[in-house]
């Protein structure tokens, strides 16, 4: 060949002639353009196309240009030919061209001055700064780059999502057309590259629009496993490069008895870099379209979002009872709006908001919605309540502040909104200082709730009284509504507490190994209720405006004495524990509301408390004694065994357990004697496994057993498992009349690297009924996500109704997902 010469490998060519470096520029444009495609095909004979592998070229450093002055190009090839006769240029095996951060390889590059045209042959590379790579057996562009094919096509893009075609048409510089191609976002095989994917998408045409960044598929089948399982003769999704693009979402099919089939089709509008819209009509055959929109925004500190709903529905008769009474969902509209936000002040303070408003109860159950819940989005079927709430919050490094205003809706047919209060608001601080006072840590607290209920909520205690319904809003008369029959819950009125507290504590070794640790609180409370006489109210506390001012000095010292023993097999150490408190009487009990201290369980995590009530609303009072001895068995090979026994005496001074107040906090707790129940503790771990924990309350007097519960956990590799058993004794008082026995029990299993399956089954021993079961089984893996989930359901609204339902949720990577639930049976009990 005339003009012909050569160049051996690791030539490197920074001067060319005029024409040469006209050509060169041509061949790394056209590898530019290849790689700018932005899809991946795969040729319809074969799943993915394998390409023999190379090493990396080795990158030059950059180097800053002076202004206008283009950057070299580097091309290295075991052999460079140039034909002057027939204008070509050709660059043979092993090519590699570099420039600004592209790379073309493959074993023959030729450019024909005279047709225009650029040739890349045999194992074709082209790698992106981006990460994109385009592999092809032949690529044939015209040197405007608008127009050409490529034979045997692949890409695989930086987020792992692949095509390939047999071939693929560039036009007008915007479209390229991929024939018999495949779309996936699955890793092939590592073992069998050539083996189906999870999912694939096979279309006789694939058409890339490069303005809109769209895919378009026609003629599709969508596989798994190489199977085929549904058919498409068209649709459409962004190209992997859109990380936000405007569209119609995957539909999602339903059905309810009470709404019939429906058909939901989001469309996904994104107005800007920095907001959108979803618009999800539900079009349904018994109760006509639900519209849904959401709105959603972010900022450069933080992001909100809005959602709102409604419904004219076509037949509201669905919501009589048998006899004729309605439910909350007996009207004609029905709707709901929600809003959530969170925003950073500093990388120390947060505020923010929750928002939840609906025109009944029961809005979001009987349409199975989703609901905005503490900035999680679940469904409204599990819920018991709706929240809403403005905050501000503050964490250092040894304090905490959180300040709050809350709005509770209850989702129950049987709550009465009346009932439940407004918290307007509700701070909480809390600062440790960081320098020893007294060679002690020394802390304070502090504590403001102010709360609104216009209705009082009473609950019966009385077989009478849950058999008359006589504790119900609906009954005026005064008589009924006593202590012997009802608790008042909730007060009628606006109440008002500032509390704090100042806590020092030293812990002190001796020589003989005793821990000693004195310990002082001084706390005081300031309290305001303004309480409405409404029926039965009088009965339980003042009505009217009353007040109080509490202030509870606490000393004290907590003494504990381990025996430490060490054999051959493990240590084992026996730690008798005493802790003596000194305090006046609690004063005030049941003059003003308690609403956050109802909870009280005494077991083995209380039984060294200070004070045992769970909130601020009460305050321990008299002197008490806590005993207790601690038993750990340490094994050397792994393993342990811990044993807790002791029990809590009232010394001097009023027992605050055995005075209830409206709510009977204390009463039946174990602690409402001089010499409280005793509690139990019993663990065993013999290895990282398995895990058993047993909790006991005796009767002091007769030891019987008054609350009794015992847990077994045992985690495997690829499987887990958990069986809970609780035995409770009644506490009549507080309004349990029966003896309560259950069984929970759950477990999941990994059956294989992708499948899982779980379940959980919760019975009553009591009614020997099951009371709650879910069955589940999943598969996920780097491209795809499939739950299939069984759920039973009791709400009790008013008429308790089990609802059965199966839950299908499948999410392909890059196109989307769709979740489809089905009530299978539904009734009362």
């Amino acid at each position: 060949m005339a003009g012909q010469a050569s160049a051996r490998s690791s030539s490197f060519l920074c001067v060319w002639r005029r024409r040469v470096t006209k050509t060169v520029l041509i061949l790394l444009s056209a590898a530019t353009f290849v790689a700018g495609v932005s899809f991946v095909a795969t040729p319809a004979n074969a799943q993915i196309v394998v390409f023999p592998t190379r090493p990396k070229p080795i990158k030059p450093a950059q180097q800053k240009r002076p202004n206008g002055e283009k950057a070299p190009m580097l091309l290295q090839a075991t052999e460079v030919q140039y034909d002057y006769t027939n204008k070509r240029v050709s660059a043979v095996n092993n090519v590699q061209i570099y420039h600004e951060g592209s790379t073309l390889e493959a074993d023959k590059v030729i450019y024909d001055e005279n047709t225009k045209r650029l040739r890349a042959e045999g194992n074709v590379r082209m790698t992106e700064p981006d990460g994109r790579i385009t592999y092809a057996d032949v690529m044939d562009l015209s040197d405007d780059f608008r127009d050409g094919f490529v034979d045997s096509l692949r890409l695989d893009t930086a987020d792992a999502t692949r095509m390939a075609a047999a071939r693929a048409d560039r036009s007008s510089g915007t479209f390229t057309v991929f024939h018999s191609g495949v779309y996936t976002a699955c890793e092939p095989c590592k073992d069998d590259p050539k083996k189906p994917p999870t999912w694939q998408v096979k279309a006789a045409r694939m058409i890339h629009d490069g303005t809109e960044k769209m895919i378009y598929f026609e003629d599709a089948r969508l596989e798994f496993f190489g199977h085929p399982v549904a058919y498409m003769p068209y649709f459409s999704a962004p190209d992997p490069t859109v990380k936000r693009k405007s569209g119609f979402l995957m539909p999602t099919p339903s059905y309810s008895s009470i709404y019939g089939f429906g058909m939901e089709v989001p469309y996904y509008w994104a107005l800007a870099p920095d907001y959108d819209v979803t618009f999800s009509p539900r079009v349904m055959s018994k109760q006509g379209v639900l519209l849904r929109g959401e709105f959603r925004q972010r900022l450069v500190d933080g992001a909100y979002s809005i959602r709102a709903s409604g419904i004219y529905q076509l037949d509201r008769d669905v919501f009589l009872r048998d006899a004729g009474a309605p439910t909350p969902g007996y009207k004609g509209f029905r709707g709901s709006i929600e809003t959530t936000g969170q925003f950073a002040l500093t990388d120390r303070w947060t505020w923010g908001w929750d928002g939840i408003l609906s025109t009944d109860p029961t809005y979001f159950q009987d349409y199975h919605l989703s609901t905005y819940q503490r900035g999680t989005n679940l469904l409204a079927n599990g819920l018991t309540e709706g929240v809403s709430q403005l905050y501000l919050t503050g964490r250092g490094d040894r304090s905490y502040f959180d300040i709050r205003a809350m709005y509770f809706m209850g989702f129950s047919e049987a709550d009465h909104q009346s009932q439940i209060p407004y918290i307007h608001p509700v701070m909480d601080y809390s600062y440790i200082f960081n320098n020893p006072v007294f060679g002690g840590e020394l802390g304070y607290r502090a504590n403001f709730t102010s709360l609104t209920r216009q209705s009082a909520a009473f609950d019966p205690i009385s077989s009478v009284a849950f058999g008359t319904n006589q504790c119900a809003m609906i009954s005026a008369d005064p008589r009924q509504k006593t202590p012997s029959s009802c608790l008042l819950r909730g007060f009628p009125g606006t109440y008002t507490r500032a509390s704090a507290d100042v806590t020092w504590k030293r812990s002190i070794t001796d020589q003989f190994g005793q821990v000693w640790t004195p310990f002082a609180t001084l706390r005081a409370d300031a309290g305001y209720a303004s309480v409405d006489n409404q029926p039965g109210v009088s009965n339980f506390m003042n009505t009217g405006d009353n007040s109080q001012l509490r202030v509870m000095p606490t000393v004290g010292v907590e003494y504990r004495y381990p025996f430490i023993n060490v054999q051959s097999w493990g240590t084992q150490t026996i730690e008798p524990m005493a802790q003596l408190i000194a305090r006046p009487n609690e004063t005030g009990i049941g003059r003003l509301p308690n609403e956050d201290s109802q909870s009280l369980i005494f077991d083995d995590t209380n039984l060294f408390r200070v004070d045992k009530f769970a909130g601020w609303d009460r305050a321990e009072g008299g002197g008490r004694a806590n005993v207790g001895v601690q038993y750990t068995a340490q094994f050397n090979r792994g393993g342990f065994v811990n044993a807790l026994f002791g029990q809590s005496y009232q010394l001097f001074g009023t027992n605050s357990f055995a005075v209830g107040d409206s709510a009977n906090t204390g009463l039946n707790s174990g602690l409402d004697t001089d010499r409280s129940d005793y509690v139990a503790r019993l663990m065993y771990q013999p290895d990282r496994v398995w895990s058993f924990t047993t909790r006991f309350r005796f009767d002091q007097s007769t030891f019987d057993v008054q609350r009794f519960e015992t847990e077994a956990r045992a985690t495997f590799d690829r499987w887990s498992v958990s069986v809970l058993y609780g035995d409770y004794a009644p506490q009549p008082l507080l309004g349990f009349l029966d003896r309560r026995q259950g069984i929970l029990t759950s477990g999941s299993i990994k059956l294989t690297q992708n499948w899982v399956a779980n379940a959980s089954v919760r019975y009553d021993l009591a009614a020997e009924k099951i009371s709650g079961t879910t069955f589940g089984i999943g598969y996920i893996d780097d491209c795809l996500i499939v739950a299939l989930n069984y759920m039973r359901n009791y709400t009790y609204s008013g008429v308790a109704t089990r609802d059965d339902r199966i839950m299908l949720q499948m999410t392909l990577r890059t196109l989307g997902g769709v979740s489809v639930g089905q009530t299978v049976s539904s009734g009362q009990l």
